[in-house]
């Protein structure tokens, strides 16, 4: 597996911060060997234990927006894959323990995680406006690839920051899938025929 690092916001994931640390950590992978960052705008006794349960160094930046907190954290790991979380919703450690194979590959930049596949609808939509981005519960983008796209814009917090980020991830020539570890098949984005195909889990199109 290459180096992966899990950066998670404390503010983005609220009360639900602990179910997506413990997912991260049953996903069966020595914790050495996929650390987690924590960033936050504050810290407390709260964070502090849960950072010492599951093995996690914590960022606190205090006033800085979600782009500039994520920023420091990615640039903080020096893995060849970040993992961000984007949603209060954590997602279980199977998936995990699926997504990390698919990885060791230098013929994708980015993947979509989650648990469903976009409906038809949704697919329409984001076709016909750019801006109809679904926001997904992970990201898994390569770091070459992250600071190409110059991360997220450090002026920007909460939902601005990701959905600006997924704004330049989609409108760049990103090689890019969907990976849910529910979905039984597997369908390339345009102009990515030549990527491997993995029978399970899936990747499914982003657009």
């Amino acid at each position: 597996m290459r180096s992966v690092c899990f950066i998670v916001d404390a503010m983005v994931t609220g009360a639900q911060l602990p179910r997506h640390l413990q997912s991260i950590r049953e996903s069966g992978v020595a914790d050495h060997l996929l650390p987690i960052l924590v960033t936050g705008t504050q810290a407390n006794a709260r964070l502090t234990s849960i950072g010492q349960r599951y093995h996690t160094h914590c960022l606190i930046t205090p006033a800085q927006p979600l782009g500039a907190r994520l920023n420091k954290a990615a640039f903080t790991s020096q893995a060849a894959w970040l993992i961000i979380a984007l949603q209060r919703k954590p997602l279980p450690a199977s998936l995990w323990d699926a997504l990390y194979p698919q990885l060791n590959t230098y013929t994708l930049d980015a993947l979509i995680v989650s648990l469903t596949q976009p409906s038809l609808s949704e697919r329409l939509l984001r076709r016909l406006l750019a801006s109809a981005l679904i926001m997904p519960p992970y990201i898994a983008v390569r770091r070459a690839w992250f600071e190409r796209l110059g991360g997220f814009d450090p002026e920007l917090d909460e939902d601005s920051a990701i959905e600006d980020f997924l704004q330049r991830l989609h409108a760049c020539p990103t090689r890019f899938k969907t990976y849910s570890g529910h979905l039984l098949s597997q369908a390339d984005e345009p102009g990515t025929s030549s990527l491997p195909k993995a029978p399970e889990p899936a990747f499914t199109p982003w657009s």
